[in-house]
């Protein structure tokens, strides 16, 4: 098992020493079970499943792929194009254009689906 999941994370995930990166950058959504209807009537590829909040959880990294986002690069910074919840650094970007970044997608997400994605890395103010 161990090295199975090993396997898939270096298929999905850039190596640090290649590729700076501080891993899975957003949280999945938690959003209402109407909310989920409706949004699975218009994008029938996004999946869910009920948390014990009566929420259901949603793939924020599906919701960045159909925004165009996985595997774009903006300057030295992007999107990771195996998973799209990964920001890397390809050398030289500074801290706040990750943070512009994810902003951007963020912003773009909200556009397009209503929902506002929120960040799992601590940032710094």
């Amino acid at each position: 098992m161990r090295e199975a999941v090993i396997k898939l994370r270096t298929q999905k995930l850039p190596d640090p020493k290649e590729i700076g990166n501080a891993g899975s950058f957003f949280k999945n959504p938690e959003i209402t079970e109407e909310s989920y209807g409706i949004l699975k009537r218009f994008v029938p590829e996004i999946d869910g499943f009920k948390t014990k909040d009566d929420k259901v959880k949603i793939s924020a990294a599906k919701l960045i792929e159909l925004s165009g986002w996985k595997g774009r690069r903006e300057g030295n910074c992007g999107v990771y194009k195996n998973h799209s919840l990964v920001l890397v650094n390809y050398g030289g970007a500074t801290g706040g254009e990750i943070v512009d970044l994810a902003h951007r997608v963020i912003d773009d997400v909200y556009q397009k689906f209503g929902i506002k994605l929120t960040v799992e890395v601590n940032l710094l103010q």
